[in-house]
């Protein structure tokens, strides 16, 4: 019996071991742990997870108190700014990667960089249509005339004159390393037809309606240096992907601009309603305290009138009482008298 007791206290003094469901739930990566470990594990030896920065009552209008929303604002439209700076870092990694390309010789290594840059243009047009979505997420949300307002309208535009920043960045080299793309073809296919016309330069350069290819062709089997011309016609081919490449990026650029100017007029348009109305209710408000302060006057007003009126009133009795009083004073002695 003694024995029970002690076993049973033991059982008691002994430190539980975690296995609800809830808390695996909640905590998935003690979860984990406890597979890993091949079983329970004790509460002290838990590591407390970490969780995404908390966004839901941005994009869900803000529910909860204003002091949930606001933080919840300050903590997306950090990690807004967050993705813009890794925009502006990929733009200088594609810089780098078209530099690459253009100065090496090396065709394994160009199409590698090739291939780097596909991809890291594919994550910056994804990036950059996250970081527009987004907003126009905190655009959209309704916000009540105030302080608060004010603060969500100052970080938001700065963040979205960031993004455009980056954008016009992101154009802007585009736009240059199109231009050394279109050099660079230029000169190779000089090395094919030394004396070529503008015209001819300019077919081969811009690939119009197909007519570089054949252009190239004629002078390339019209050409001595078959080995060299055969190595400039394949680098050009190579050159005429990159500008196809540039062209359809700098189309999603301008399709961002176009969303980033509609989104500006949208918010210009949401702003002056707002401050509409915020006026007329001043103005309401204005005349509310006046109508109040007329109604005080004339109560007032009226208040001194009947004192006024009543004063006038006692005046009169008293001298009607006085008039009354002679008149029977007299007659009383006349009476007398006779």
């Amino acid at each position: 019996m003694a024995r029970d007791r002690l076993a049973a206290l033991r059982v008691r003094s002994a430190p539980r071991l975690v296995t609800n469901s809830w808390w695996s739930d909640f905590f998935p990566s003690a979860q984990a742990q406890r597979q890993q470990q091949g079983g329970d594990v004790e509460m002290g030896n838990l590591q407390t997870p970490s969780y995404p920065s908390p966004t839901n009552n941005v994009t869900n209008g803000g529910a909860g108190n204003g002091t949930d929303a606001m933080s919840a604002f300050y903590s997306e439209i950090t990690s807004i700014q967050d993705a813009i700076t890794s925009y502006n870092s990929n733009i200088a990694r594609i810089s780098d990667l078209h530099s690459r390309t253009l100065n090496s010789t090396d065709e394994g290594a160009n199409h590698q960089n090739v291939a780097l840059l596909d991809e890291l243009v594919g994550q910056t047009s994804g990036l950059g249509t996250d970081i527009k979505q987004r907003i126009q997420a905190l655009e959209a949300q309704p916000a009540q005339p105030g302080q608060d307002m004010r603060i969500r309208k100052n970080r938001t535009d700065f963040a979205r004159s960031k993004f455009v920043e980056a954008l016009q960045n992101y154009q802007q080299v585009e736009r240059d390393y199109r231009a050394r793309y279109k050099q660079r073809v230029e000169r190779q296919f000089k090395i094919v037809k030394p004396d070529a016309t503008p015209e001819e330069v300019n077919a081969v350069v811009n690939d119009t309606q197909g007519g570089g290819d054949q252009i190239f062709a004629q002078a390339l089997s019209a050409s001595t240096r078959y080995g060299e011309s055969r190595a400039a016609y394949r680098e050009v081919q190579d050159r005429h992907a990159d500008i196809q490449r540039i062209e359809h990026t700098l189309e999603e650029l301008a399709q961002l601009f176009s969303d980033m100017s509609v989104l500006v007029n949208q918010q210009d348009e949401t702003i002056k309603a707002i401050e509409t109305t915020a006026i007329v209710v001043d103005d309401d408000t204005r005349k509310g305290v006046e109508q109040m302060d007329l109604a005080v006057k004339s109560a007032r007003s009226a208040r001194r009138k009947r004192w006024i009126c009543f004063i006038l009133i006692l005046i009169i009795l008293a001298i009607v009482g006085i008039v009354v009083g002679v008149e029977v004073s007299n007659n009383v002695n006349k009476n007398k008298n006779n």
